[in-house]
């Protein structure tokens, strides 16, 4: 990597890590944030609520996507990412310093959305900037390569704001943080926020939008141009789809399985933490690896080979991760038969986006003690009242109900709490059980890795410079949106309405093997397009720019 180029790698990377940080801090608080906003629901339905909350900001990136996109292939790459940079700090910072429920009320979950908005839309326009910025100054036979350092700040992101936690909860203590000690990482980070803005200041625009400007040759209306050209449309349509696939492999493997080992699996925090850190670290340089393997055997290949083995395997990941976490619980979610059985008519839907409903009826109560303890149980609707048979031990509804529960279960075989795993240092990690959770959530990670590194580079190698951010920006918010950002909160509200985890996981095994089949025959093999001369990039040339046809990269 020449010097030029480094600085141009690195500089990107250090601004879309910031961001990234800023984006996953909340998603890595989120039962913390749960019970400071959503205060007075069961600990599961405060958990649905804050990851309803993290999914607004991908709700709103589509509009990001328009606005700054479209900024980006008119203005240039470089103004965009400084502005979209510092909205994202900016808001992280507010994070930190908003009320709580128990301060203020309702404004306090409303004020807590406004920032995710903010955050949603700063970055959708980082993303399409960034990568056209480094796709376009990388070398083309090494362009995955060099993409993906930029792609692999995502994972690398997650490690430091845990790292950040670790160092906070560490000074504070453990009942401090949770009190008041959560704040303080997003209120440090208008410190990177200042040296990411000086770093990114520093940086010259893409070589290619600048000849593209001096041509004359760049787009007025770019999403216009993108939108009324058939095969345009196309290409839009495939990115989606390519977005909807990665982002499922991407958000279950950390937002989701970060939410489980807490909530389904019941590890401490610090020990969640500990975990994570490390496997995002080295997911981090996993994420460089399968895109430098792109750029020698092909895009397509490593995307559809990570989307068809984390479909094969996700079930018995998944469960191999809750023997390995939490032995006693998976052998009593194994062993004990445990039933629900209620008026369905009382049985109200955990998804509530609107967080008007109150959760007081019998099978609700019920249910919130079952659901806290991890305990796996089925349904049976009845006409009658409302009780908890395990093992043929019989709970009906009553003042003591939710006791009454707690202690069958715990003598049927469930666990107290304590009896997951523990790590609380980097020595922790040397116990069979922990290098087991690493091993296999690490698995999962490379599967999210393999399907998001080259995609990033393919998304940006099948449109020209003239649209080139606005046309993949567009799709790719559209895609993580509605299927990443929903699928956390989506996965957990059909696990607790269905008393089982592991039945709602066919949600994502069944959409990730339908994106490898499709892929497989629509997605093109980019690896080895010149960016110049894709159509539509030199002004004699019309407007009816064609999918690129892959060259082969010189020397191979």
């Amino acid at each position: 990597m020449k010097r030029e180029e480094f600085k141009v790698v690195s500089a990107s990377a250090v601004g879309t890590a910031f961001e990234w940080y800023d984006f996953f801090l909340y998603a890595s608080l989120v039962p913390v944030i749960g019970g400071k906003f959503f205060d007075g629901y069961s600990e599961t339905t405060q958990t649905v609520f804050a990851l309803l909350t993290f999914s607004v900001g991908f709700l709103v990136r589509p509009i990001g996507a328009v606005i700054f996109a479209r900024l980006g292939d008119k203005v240039g790459r470089k103004a965009v990412f400084l502005l979209t940079l510092i909205i994202m700090g900016a808001s992280t910072v507010v994070v930190g310093l908003l009320p709580t429920a128990e301060q203020i009320g309702a404004a306090a979950p409303a004020l807590l959305l406004v920032c995710r908005i903010a955050q949603g839309l700063a970055v959708s326009g980082e993303f399409g900037a960034a990568v056209t910025y480094v796709a376009e100054y990388a070398p083309r036979n090494q362009r995955s390569y060099y993409v993906g350092w930029l792609s692999g700040t995502t994972a690398l992101a997650f490690s430091l704001s845990l790292a950040v936690q670790l160092a906070v909860q560490s000074a504070v203590g453990a009942d401090a943080f949770a009190s008041w000690g959560w704040r303080i990482p997003f209120v440090i980070s208008v410190l990177p926020l200042g040296f990411s803005v000086w770093i990114r200041s520093k940086l010259n625009e893409s070589p290619l939008f600048l000849k593209m400007k001096e041509q004359g040759s760049h787009a007025k209306a770019p999403l216009r141009e993108a939108l009324r050209d058939k095969r345009h449309r196309r290409m839009i349509a495939v990115v989606f789809l390519m977005a909807a696939a990665q982002s499922i492999i991407g958000y279950l493997s950390t937002v989701y399985m970060l939410t489980a080992m807490r909530t389904s699996f019941q590890v401490d925090s610090l020990t969640i933490s500990w975990i994570f850190m490390l496997v995002f670290l080295i997911g981090f340089f996993l994420c460089v690896f399968f895109s430098w393997l792109s750029d020698r055997i092909g895009r397509r290949k490593v995307m559809i080979s990570g989307l068809v083995l984390a479909a094969v395997t996700l079930f018995p990941v998944f469960n191999a991760l809750t023997g390995a976490a939490n032995p006693q619980l998976a052998k009593a979610q194994s062993n004990v038969d445990v039933i629900l059985r209620a008026n369905p008519h009382e049985c109200s839907f955990q998804f509530n986006p609107a967080g008007n409903r109150k959760f007081t009826s019998a099978c609700d109560r019920a249910r919130a003690v079952l659901q806290t303890s991890s305990v796996k149980f089925r349904r049976e609707d009845v006409s009658g009242a409302t009780e908890v048979v395990v093992d043929g031990r019989h709970v009906t509804a009553g003042p003591e109900m939710e006791q009454n529960i707690t202690a069958a279960v715990q003598h049927a075989g469930y666990p107290v709490a304590g009896a997951a795993i523990k790590v609380s240092g980097i020595t922790g990690f040397l116990s069979l059980p922990a290098l087991k959770v690493v091993a296999l959530l690490l698995l999962l990670v490379a599967y999210a890795q393999m399907a998001q590194g080259p995609a990033a580079t393919a998304m940006a190698e099948v449109f020209p410079t003239r649209i080139r951010s606005t046309a993949m920006s567009l799709p790719y918010q559209a895609g993580v949106g509605i299927f990443g950002g929903f699928l956390p909160a989506t996965v957990v509200a059909v696990g607790a309405e269905t008393g089982s985890v592991t039945s709602a996981l066919w949600y994502p095994v069944v959409a990730m093997a339908v994106g490898a089949v499709v892929l497989f025959f629509v997605l093109p093999e980019t690896r080895g397009v010149d960016l110049a001369e894709i159509g539509g990039d030199n002004p004699t040339t019309t407007d009816t720019a064609t999918a690129p046809v892959a060259h082969e990269v010189p020397g191979e």
